[in-house]
């Protein structure tokens, strides 16, 4: 979750060009596997692992959606190499990680999806093993064939993930697993407890007149699909149903709520420190954010809070995925069941304010830091998880079967038009 959004342009061309290509051609044949079959060279089964959401109806079939899957894990190559957001190959799991399996882990460090999605550029280019993709980059990964189903049946943890996160629609398609859910957590509303003295109830302040000047949210074009929450809620009969499946008309709603916005902007930023520093000097009295930035700036003893209003909120949940042309498989699933366990999730959890997928970390998080586990809702009740909207990658197919929705490339687009 901490993290940049800045979108390189470059980048996003190619990786756009991918989605495309995948989205525009037959989709029915998968490629062949470029690795073992199985982690120790014996038996293979079809890759069904587990119960799923499905793909919409008039998506092409994932080019690696009929590589058969390890029914075991062999012996460790000797390394592992991940591209990752910063912060998620800490030594305090990393470490013992080494020393328990021999497995030596080499990170590359993402500064945002688009960086990921090149730098997995045909299947990891034979390098890299894994990448901790969100939700707005993993569809892209899954339809160019960067990535490869896995058997979660290898994963024990597994089964302890909260079931929404289990087989969602941004990593898993017509029952395969393109990788396991890892840690998750709302975007929040962050306000100044000295301007409001009542938590907003409404999504409206970030497009109130009455804070001209004093508003800040991500840079980042995913941020069209939280103005479609809030419109799927504030104008209904434009019928959104989904903030990241949206018509023509609907995305034009959006994005021309997101021009008027425009002129209340202090800083569209591209980093959490960007934005504690802008409520650290005052500069902003509300924006969107992330619970990092919250606990960071009541550690301070800023005067600022966050909520989630009554319109729901957007989130995003992070994917450990393998890459299709993965040079280390073995260690690759060592580490997916090493990452996945109560402790590990715990301790990740902690170092970035984010909430673990395994529901038997809460635990081990108040043991770890007393009163964690509530504070990084761990312990929340899945009403509170049903409010949130995770991101995931727009695609032409809509999920009523049709293809009349607007692509990510049109919001890269849209969104460098409405930042100027």
């Amino acid at each position: 979750m901490r993290r940049s959004t800045h979108v390189i342009a470059a980048t996003f061309a190619a990786a756009a060009a991918l989605v495309l290509a995948s989205c525009g051609s037959s989709g029915s044949g998968g490629t062949s596997s470029s690795g073992p079959a199985s982690a120790d060279s014996g038996s293979s089964q079809a890759a069904d692992g587990g119960s799923s959401s499905s793909a919409p109806a008039a998506a092409p079939k994932p080019p690696t959606a009929d590589e058969p899957l390890p029914t075991s894990i062999g012996d460790g190559e000797g390394e592992l190499n991940l591209i990752a957001w910063e912060g998620y190959a800490q030594p305090d799991w990393v470490q013992p990680f080494e020393k328990d399996t021999g497995c030596t882990v080499n990170a590359k460090y993402a500064g945002s999806s688009n960086e990921m999605v090149s730098l997995m550029a045909n299947g990891g280019g034979g390098q890299f093993d894994m990448v901790s993709a969100s939700g707005d980059a993993g569809l892209r990964l899954i339809y160019s064939g960067d990535v490869k189903p896995v058997n979660v049946d290898l994963v024990p943890e597994w089964k302890n993930f909260y079931k929404f996160l289990q087989s969602p629609d941004f990593n898993t398609i017509d029952g395969k697993h393109y990788g396991v859910s890892y840690e998750f957590g709302p975007n929040v509303l962050l306000y100044n407890t000295d301007t409001f003295t009542a938590a907003p109830d409404s999504w409206s302040v970030l497009y109130s007149d009455q804070y001209k000047g004093k508003v800040t949210v991500p840079n980042n074009p995913i941020q069209i699909a939280d103005a479609a929450l809030y419109l799927s809620k504030s104008q209904p009969d434009l019928g959104i149903t989904d903030p990241y499946e949206l018509t023509q008309p609907q995305f034009d709603a959006a994005v021309n709520l997101l021009k008027q916005q425009r002129p209340l902007i202090k800083k569209y930023w591209d980093l959490a420190s960007q934005e504690i520093t802008l409520f650290q000097s005052n500069a902003v009295v509300v924006g969107a954010a992330w619970p990092y930035q919250t606990n960071t700036l009541v550690a301070a003893k800023a005067p600022v809070a966050d909520t989630i209003p009554k319109e729901g909120a957007t989130g995003w949940a992070d994917t450990w995925m393998l890459a299709s042309k993965a040079p280390h498989p073995n260690c690759a699933y060592k580490y997916l069941q090493w990452a996945t366990t109560p402790t590990v999730q715990a301790q990740q959890a902690i170092y970035f304010g984010e909430t673990p997928v395994n529901t038997k970390a809460c635990a081990e998080m108040d043991k770890l830091a007393a009163g964690s586990c509530s504070q990084y809702h761990a312990d929340a009740p899945e009403s509170y998880f049903e409010t949130i909207k995770f991101w995931k990658t727009p695609l032409a197919q809509c999920g009523d079967g049709s293809a009349d929705c607007v692509t990510y490339t049109a919001w890269q687009s849209a969104w460098t038009d409405i930042t100027g």
